[in-house]
C-alpha cells in the first residue's frame, strides 16, 4: 500500500461543498427562469434566468477539476484495487441509494403533476426504458460519470504516474494559462465535432439517457478531471489556478456573454449546442482560475461550521431535487412574486434538507448508504458545530 500524505486543502474542500450546494439555488431559479423544466412559474424572471445561466455555465467543470485532484491524491495513497473500490463505493452507493429513495418517488410525483400517469402504458418498451434512464438518474448523473471516470482513471492515472516518473511530461513545467486555453479550445472543437457527427449519422442516440450520461458527459468532463489530477502532482500547474489572473477573469466574462448570446440567438437545429460546448470548455477552464484564486484567499482555513457543510453537502444535494420539484409543483403557484418565491424556496428546501441530514446522522444504515463509507459514530464536525 502507498503511504503518500499531503496537507489538507481546506479551500478546495470548501469550494467543492459550495459548488455542490449551488445546485439548490440553481434548480430553484430554474423554476423561475425562461428555460423549460419539469415545473415552471407562470411568468419567467429575467434576473433569475441570468443567475441560472451563470451557475450552469461553469459549476460542473470546476467541480470535476476538484474531483480529479482529490481522486489522484487518493490514488497515490492506496493500492489500485483498493483505490477503485473506495472511490466507487463513495459515489456509487449514494447514487444507488438515491434512486429508490429519492428519484423514483420524484418520478412518480411528476407523472401526476404533469397528468401523464395514465399515458405510461401507451409507451413502447424503449420509451419506458429511456424515460426511466433520464428520470431515475436525474440529478445523480455526475455520480455515474464519476464512477466511469474512476474506472478509466485506473489506466489514466497509471499513465500520469508513469509519465511523471520517466520525465515524459516535462512540457507541463512550462505550461501557461494561454497554452491551456488553446488546448481546451481544441478539446471543445473535438467534442463538438463528435456530437455533430453523431447528430448526422444517428441523431436518436443523443436522446438516449444512458448514452448521454455514460459517453457524452464523460467525454466532456474527462479533460477537467485529468486537469485536476495533473494539478495535484505539478505545483506549477496548481499555482496557475490559485494566483489571480486578470486575463482569465476578463476571458470568463467575455465567454459568458458569448454563452448568453448563443442561448438567445442560437438554433437547436443548427450549431447551437456545439457552439455552447466549445464556449463552456474554455469558460470552465478560466473559471477554475477565478474560483480557485478567490477560494484560496477567503476559504483556506479550518472551521467546524465549514466542515459541517462540507460533510453535509452531498446529502443535501441528493435530497434537494425532489424537495425543489415538490416546492415548484405545489407551492410556487401560490406565490405571485418570483423573487419572493425564489427566496421562500431556498428557505423551504435548505431547511427541510438540514433536518433530514440531522435525522440521517442518527441512523447508521442511512449514514452508510448516503456516504458510501461505514461510520460507527457521527462525524466530529457535527459535535464541534453545536
Amino acid at each position: 500500500m502507498k503511504t503518500t500524505t499531503v496537507q489538507r486543502e481546506y479551500f478546495l474542500d470548501s469550494i467543492r461543498a459550495w459548488l455542490m450546494l449551488l445546485g439548490i439555488p440553481f434548480h430553484i431559479s430554474l423554476i423561475y427562469s425562461s428555460h423549460h423544466w419539469h415545473v415552471n412559474s407562470v411568468a419567467p424572471s429575467w434576473w433569475l434566468t441570468l443567475f441560472n445561466d451563470f451557475i450552469h455555465a461553469f459549476r460542473m467543470q470546476v467541480f470535476f477539476v476538484i474531483s480529479g485532484y482529490f481522486s489522484y491524491m487518493l490514488f497515490l495513497r492506496y493500492s489500485r484495487p483498493k483505490w477503485w473500490k473506495v472511490r466507487v463505493e463513495r459515489v456509487g452507493i449514494p447514487m444507488l441509494t438515491a434512486i429508490p429513495l429519492l428519484t423514483l418517488p420524484q418520478f412518480i410525483m411528476l407523472q401526476y403533476v404533469k397528468g401523464q400517469a395514465d399515458k405510461w402504458h401507451t409507451l413502447s418498451g424503449y420509451e419506458k426504458y429511456n424515460t426511466l434512464a433520464w428520470e431515475l438518474i436525474s440529478h445523480l448523473w455526475f455520480l455515474l460519470v464519476l464512477v466511469v471516470l474512476t474506472s478509466i482513471g485506473l489506466i489514466l492515472f497509471k499513465n500520469i504516474s508513469g509519465g511523471i516518473a520517466s520525465g515524459r511530461v516535462r512540457w507541463l513545467q512550462n505550461i501557461t494559462l494561454g497554452k491551456l486555453s488553446i488546448i481546451f479550445f481544441f478539446l471543445g472543437l473535438v467534442y463538438a465535432l463528435i456530437r455533430r457527427t453523431l447528430f448526422i449519422v444517428y441523431s436518436p442516440i443523443l436522446s438516449d439517457g444512458l448514452f448521454n450520461f455514460i459517453v457524452m458527459q464523460t467525454l466532456f468532463y474527462a479533460p477537467f478531471f485529468i486537469l485536476g489530477a495533473l494539478a495535484f502532482k505539478h505545483q506549477n500547474l496548481k499555482q496557475l489556478f490559485i494566483l489571480p489572473s486578470r486575463g482569465c477573469t476578463l476571458g470568463a466574462a467575455v465567454a459568458f456573454a458569448a454563452y448568453l448570446a448563443n442561448q438567445r440567438y442560437g438554433s437547436g437545429d443548427a450549431w447551437m449546442y456545439e457552439t455552447e460546448y466549445v464556449i463552456t470548455m474554455v469558460l470552465g477552464l478560466w473559471m477554475v482560475n477565478v474560483v480557485f484564486s478567490l477560494g484560496y484567499r477567503v476559504l483556506n482555513f479550518q472551521s467546524a461550521r465549514v466542515t459541517y457543510f462540507v460533510n453535509a453537502s452531498l446529502f443535501i444535494y441528493l435530497v434537494h431535487h425532489p424537495l425543489t420539484l415538490f416546492y415548484g409543483a405545489y407551492i410556487t403557484p401560490h406565490i405571485t412574486s418570483n423573487t419572493l418565491g425564489f427566496i421562500s424556496g431556498l428557505v423551504f428546501v435548505i431547511g427541510i434538507a438540514l433536518v433530514l441530514y440531522e435525522i440521517h446522522l442518527r441512523i447508521p444504515l442511512l449514514r452508510f448508504l448516503f456516504s458510501g463509507k461505514p461510520q460507527n459514530k457521527r462525524p466530529d464536525a457535527v459535535a464541534q458545530s453545536k
